[in-house]
């Protein structure tokens, strides 16, 4: 069969899918006669005031269709919720759905003009929808080391300004307006949460919710047994920000002690793929057998299996903790 032909063929079929998943998440409103028996019964003030709520909330959810769709999987799963939040995403869980999904597309598009086989449509669809959630994480991860280069400078300045008679509040505020994002940001939510009432306990533990840093619930532990059992904080600041200067001392040792085991295992993670690609190119009919024979296929499962052990291992190896 023509490849533009399935191409178009499976275009349609997942239109259809997204249209009729969008019917079923969309709101269905009552015809006139329905209308003026509610208002017989006495309930059209009710009818008139759901349906309000929900164009609020389809406003509030700024796309329909599949973006609605997405909101509501996103409701249901905070994890991915609190995914955007400790990444600053610039963009709604929606939209962020609707990118993977065109990228996707191009992926399959891409795939296309290539003349790639058949088979590998759905590698090339995969591999370019899963580029944007790469992104997310890569952005997330940027962020934590960014936060926890920054800690030591913000637990030093918390600790001047507890020795200058300031309190512990006060301090959270010097943090906010004399550091940099992402530490001013996060401490400013935790000083506006403090100022609405919420315990400072609570408002740090939310803080590290948003930003998982062991260095940081160190803190957190510090200001819990101060509040309770009291003690000089600013001394006990001042040491957890030496020991944190130190671990990072100590691990950029570790990091150049193993950088040869970190370049081996991306080569050996890309060196099958390029070949892959290599051969391919040079003698299509050669690699296809991989795919068209019984053997082939599990050959490609099994190797596809020992590849994800091998970076197992070596990350294993290679991820020493300090």
């Amino acid at each position: 069969m023509n490849p533009t032909i399935i191409s178009l063929a499976a275009f349609v079929g997942v239109t259809g899918l997204v249209a009729a998943l969008a019917m079923l998440f969309r709101s269905n409103g009552g015809d006139a006669i329905e209308d003026r028996l509610d208002i017989l019964a006495g309930k059209k003030a009710a009818v008139r005031e759901q349906n309000t709520v929900t164009k609020d909330a389809l406003l509030k959810e700024g796309l329909q269709g599949l973006a609605g769709i997405a909101s509501k999987i996103f409701e249901r799963y905070d994890n991915l919720k609190l995914l955007f939040v400790q990444a600053d995403s610039p963009m709604k869980p929606e939209f962020f759905c609707m990118i993977s999904v065109i990228a996707a597309t191009i992926g399959v598009f891409a795939a296309f003009v290539s003349r790639t086989p058949i088979p590998l449509y759905p590698v090339f669809a995969l591999t370019f929808g899963v580029m944007p959630l790469m992104w997310m994480f890569w952005r997330r991860k940027r962020r934590f080391k960014k936060f926890a280069q920054q800690l030591p400078d913000a637990m030093e300045l918390i600790a001047r300004a507890l020795r200058s008679g300031h309190s512990l509040a006060s301090g959270l505020n010097l943090v906010v307006s004399e550091m940099p994002d992402p530490v001013a940001k996060e401490f400013g939510m935790a000083f506006e949460e403090q100022n609405l009432g919420i315990p400072i306990e609570q408002a740090l533990k939310s803080m590290y919710k948003r930003m998982p840093n062991m260095d940081f619930q160190f803190f957190c532990t510090a200001v819990s047994i101060q509040r309770q059992a009291g003690g000089d904080l600013a001394e006990i600041l001042d040491k957890i920000g030496h020991i944190v200067r130190e671990r990072f001392r100590i691990q950029g040792q570790v990091q150049a002690l193993t950088g040869e085991g970190r370049i081996s295992g991306i080569v050996l993670m890309a060196l099958p793929i390029c070949l892959f690609f290599a051969v391919w190119h040079l003698n299509a009919e050669y690699v296809m057998l991989l795919f068209t024979d019984e053997i082939g296929r599990k050959m490609v499962a099994v190797a596809a299996v020992l590849q994800v052990l091998g970076a197992v291992c070596i990350k294993k190896i290679i991820a020493i903790k300090v």
